[in-house]
């Protein structure tokens, strides 16, 4: 299991609530990406924190992870990189991306817990 907290909250998260979409990125993020994403701070890292299948938790909410980009789990690693659309995947998959279910955009705040499980 891979845990991280949220230690930052963008100004502009909240206006992807109706696409359904959260960017999380680690305390480096530049400057010009801190406003839209979510800025957390590894607890734990397993070795592959995103399969197909793995559950993430926020808080209580618990989401299914239903496909993962090629390089979503190196980004997550080196950079705290990702993004997270909770919506189905009609599409090709960004590289960085993580689809997961259900369509619900999670409650975050920060001190929210996140949790990644296989």
């Amino acid at each position: 299991m891979s845990t991280t907290i949220v230690k930052e909250i963008g100004a502009l998260v909240p206006t992807f609530k109706n696409d359904k979409i959260v960017i999380l990125f680690g305390p480096q993020a530049p400057k010009e990406l801190r406003e839209m994403s979510v800025i957390h701070e590894f607890e734990d890292l397993t070795d592959e924190p995103l399969k197909v299948g793995g559950k993430i938790e926020f808080g209580d909410e618990v989401f299914t992870i239903t496909a993962v980009g090629n390089k979503a789990n190196d980004n997550f690693k080196e950079l705290g990189h990702i993004s997270i659309y909770f919506q189905e995947n009609n599409e090709d998959i960004l590289p960085g991306a993580v689809f997961a279910s259900p369509d619900n955009f999670p409650t975050i705040n920060e001190g929210t817990v996140i949790r990644f499980k296989d």
